[in-house]
């Protein structure tokens, strides 16, 4: 049978960063089973779109996500935050929700 998943890579990685958001991009290409440069260029798409910020830390990066983002879905106005939260992410105390900015 033909391996698949539910989920892109970039969901994944996106699911990585939510769990740990001090992980090298090795670490989260080791998670989401992708090579480290492959997990290199989803960090920077998502960075790109806007769905997580990365900021340099000593000579370490730390990821914040941006869970107002929505889901690039016709079928869904949920945001990002309402995705996480079905694995158990929460919300920072004190980030305000702000409203979803729509991709076209």
């Amino acid at each position: 049978m033909k391996e698949w998943s539910l989920f892109t890579n970039h969901g994944l990685v996106l699911a990585a960063i939510s769990r740990d958001s001090n992980k090298t991009i090795r670490e989260i290409g080791d998670d989401v089973g992708v090579t480290e440069r492959t997990a290199y260029g989803i960090v920077v798409d998502l960075e790109k779109a806007g769905y997580i910020k990365r900021t340099r830390v000593g000579v370490r990066n730390m990821y914040a996500i941006n869970p107002d983002m929505p889901i690039v879905s016709r079928l869904s106005d949920a945001s990002v935050g309402d995705l996480l939260a079905l694995f158990g992410w929460q919300r920072q105390k004190g980030t305000k929700r702000t409203r979803p900015r729509t991709i076209s």
